[in-house]
């Protein structure tokens, strides 16, 4: 019959046998591990838009001036070949693009709310062109214009700069050949107005615009538009839901601002039709600015068949043939296309 052995040595071997393995020995079972707490997705902030103490007046966006009584700039930019892509006009509130001479068309282009670095090239003016700036009570900077043009501007007390006799506001770049090679920019025109003791103080025309956020459903689809001015000029807007704005192409090809080299964009596209008529052999025009007429305005994608006349200064898109019901525009640019009534909309307008 084996002896048991003493307690004292079964502990001291137990103790030893810990010290040679470097491990405790356990002597109960380990607890099971508890479960991950679960994780808590945050959503991420809604981002808020930006707020803005003011609205600009002929946009409709956002200002952190208050520009609501600031005098136009409205400055006659060259869209000959040899002219693009012109400086600063797609910083300009509205466009107007309309036919001068050799079947050409000229942007003119209202700055008041934006200042862009540089603007031009600038060309000279027609007497269409004057009683479109006047309605917006523009300073209308010019280089030269035609004789009945001048002479209109001599006549009256219309804010104006004339480059041939005020050359110090503008300059001329070596990129380019003269006459396409003319500028200016916002801080020269200013200091005219200052030397000149011109108005810097405007009353402007009241536009309605939409909120920010409508979306537009009525009108039929217009998401590549096509504008023959002449078979010479044709021009065109493919419309980017992204962006939710008309992309400018001239001659088939993007048409970018040369500052930034970004393709210009247009919100609100209104299209019209106008009486034209050649006045001589150097293929000066007359042209009716005034109305009534057709025409369609175009935003988001779809075109809306319209009249227009011109009314409180403006050129202005009515839904109704009594010209009562005026539409309102999107938050943003407004381009003023103004085509031939001959041949018409409906070979100059194409849109799908």
């Amino acid at each position: 019959m084996k002896k048991r052995m003493p307690t004292s040595l079964v502990l001291l071997s137990l103790l030893l046998l810990t010290a040679c393995t470097g491990q405790p020995v356990e002597t109960q079972p380990k607890p099971a591990p508890e479960p991950p707490a679960p994780t808590v997705q945050t959503p991420p902030p809604v981002e808020q838009p930006p707020q803005y103490p003011y609205t600009a007046p002929l946009t409709g966006l956002g200002s952190q001036e208050d520009v609501n009584n600031k005098r136009p700039l409205m400055v006659m930019i060259n869209n000959a070949p040899p002219a693009r892509p012109q400086s600063g006009i797609s910083k300009a509130d509205i466009v107007y693009e309309v036919l001068a001479e050799g079947e050409m068309t000229r942007f003119l282009s209202i700055f008041q709310s934006q200042k862009p670095e540089v603007i031009g090239p600038v060309r000279s003016i027609r007497p269409y062109f004057i009683q479109i700036g006047i309605g917006f009570d523009a300073m209308l900077v010019h280089a030269g214009g035609s004789q009945e043009a001048l002479t209109t501007l001599a006549r009256s007390d219309y804010s104006h700069l004339d480059e041939i006799q005020n050359s110090r506001y503008f300059w001329r770049e070596s990129f380019r050949k003269a006459p396409h090679n003319l500028y200016t920019k916002p801080e020269l025109l200013e200091q005219a107005m200052q030397d000149k003791n011109m108005r810097t103080t405007a009353e402007l025309p009241h536009f309605t615009f939409l909120p920010q956020d409508a979306v537009i459903t009525e009108g039929e689809p217009a998401t590549k538009v096509d504008l023959t001015f002449h078979s010479l000029n044709k021009a065109g807007f493919v419309y980017d839901e992204k962006e939710k704005k008309y992309m400018r192409f001239t001659a088939g090809k993007p048409h970018v601002d040369l500052i930034d080299n970004k393709q210009i964009a247009v919100t609100n596209l209104l299209v019209i039709s106008t009486k034209h008529r050649v006045l001589d052999s150097e293929g000066r025009r007359q042209v009716d600015v005034v109305g009534p007429g057709d025409g369609y305005l175009l935003q988001q994608g779809r075109a809306k068949k319209i009249k227009w006349k011109r009314s409180g200064g403006v050129i202005r898109a009515y839904a109704d043939a009594a010209l009562t019901d005026e539409l309102p525009l999107l938050p943003g640019n407004t381009w003023v296309e103004i085509l031939p009534t001959s041949p018409g909309l409906a070979q100059s307008l194409k849109f799908q």
